[in-house]
């Protein structure tokens, strides 16, 4: 379970318990499947809703055994989606940039039909990069991207 907040105890047993008994109940009759996401996005019909929420361009690869992601083949995938009338909405780096580095990402035009950029607050990143100093101007935004 990942938490914006750094280091802390660890979850008592009896809160996990109740949790997983939370999600139980949420998910009875769902049907989950292991593949790829191409072949799930393939399943989708008209009207349906995907949501995508792939490794983070610039700084995610090497996490999650993503190192052969490909951000472009997933577009493709998205654009083939968009044209049968699957809407979709795709999380992606947010903030734009990695120290001075300005990151680009190869968003194809028109592909999106709207850009939000989601509040996540301070960067658990930078909390630890800082060492204690002011983060104030360290604020972390995700993108969403709407094919609607």
């Amino acid at each position: 379970m990942s938490t914006p907040i750094g280091v802390h105890s660890p979850i008592r047993p009896e809160s996990f318990a109740r949790r997983v008994d939370t999600w139980n109940r949420r998910v009875a009759g769902t049907d989950f499947f292991l593949m790829d996401y191409e072949e799930a996005m393939n399943m989708a019909q008209k009207g349906d809703l995907i949501y995508c929420d792939p490794p983070y361009h610039h700084s995610q690869t090497i996490l999650y055994g993503a190192q052969t992601f490909s951000l472009e083949r997933l577009l493709e995938v998205v654009e083939k989606c968009k044209v049968r009338g699957v809407f979709v909405a795709l999380s992606i780096d947010g903030i734009k940039r990695s120290g001075k580095h300005v990151c680009t990402l190869p968003i194809p035009e028109g592909l999106f039909e709207r850009e939000v950029f989601v509040s996540c607050g301070r960067s658990m990143l930078k909390r630890f990069q800082m060492n204690g100093q002011s983060l104030e101007g360290e604020t972390v935004a995700d993108r969403l991207l709407l094919t609607y």
